[in-house]
């Protein structure tokens, strides 16, 4: 069952990355997962699959990262994707308007399909380009706010943002479940977590192999 801790204490969180194609989604991905940059860029065909364990205030998640083409003709399958989704990065290139036009219809569609139950994490990808960025930085990350979700520059290239970006979104999934499992049993003063502070990725012996069926999108 999607989110259940394992037997060895370590919560499942599914994650998936969603956005046009060429914006990076895949580089996000291979960067925090295996700190890896390729230059080329090689279109995922339907879906990759990642996962990543780390600690979000002493408590272990693994996450699940479901990485989706981004081609026209791969948007019907999305909701394949990211079905009983607990987290969501939309992904946009700073240099394109229309990419970020995409992410807002995603966030309507996922919305419409899951609720406030999905959190929602919004990447502007390439700032190393920022020279050339046509998305205003202020009204992405206003838009952010309004849709409930949060928004940070990333650079794949360069790592920057990348680490934050999915730590932040842990950090938000964990409190999401904590407060669920609050409300489902009547009960007041759980645990609260904070603002993202005391993250940190834990490297360990059994990560599980990381499988993938496509590079860079």
């Amino acid at each position: 069952m999607p989110g259940q801790s394992s037997s060895r204490g370590v919560q499942n969180f599914k994650v998936v990355l969603l956005g046009e194609g060429c914006v990076g989604k895949t580089s996000l991905v291979l960067r925090f997962v295996e700190d890896k940059f390729n230059d080329r860029h090689i279109s995922t065909i339907q879906a990759s699959f990642l996962t990543k364990k780390v600690s979000v205030h002493g408590r272990r998640m693994q996450l699940s990262i479901w990485d989706t083409a981004g081609q026209e003709r791969f948007h019907a399958l999305g909701p394949i994707y990211y079905r009983d989704s607990h987290g969501a990065v939309l992904v946009y290139d700073i240099t394109d308007v229309d990419s970020f036009q995409k992410v807002q219809n995603w966030v309507r569609e996922l919305r419409r399909m899951l609720g406030e139950s999905i959190c929602l994490a919004i990447a502007g990808n390439k700032s190393d380009l920022s020279d050339e960025r046509t998305v205003d930085l202020v009204e992405a990350e206003q838009y952010a706010l309004d849709v409930g979700a949060f928004h940070l520059d990333t650079s794949a290239k360069h790592n920057e943002g990348v680490e934050e970006l999915f730590m932040s979104l842990a950090d938000r999934m964990l409190a999401t479940r904590d407060a669920q499992a609050a409300a489902d049993t009547s009960q007041s003063g759980g645990n609260e977590l904070g603002g993202g502070t005391n993250l940190q990725i834990v490297d360990d012996a059994d990560v599980p192999s990381v499988s993938k069926r496509g590079c860079c999108a």
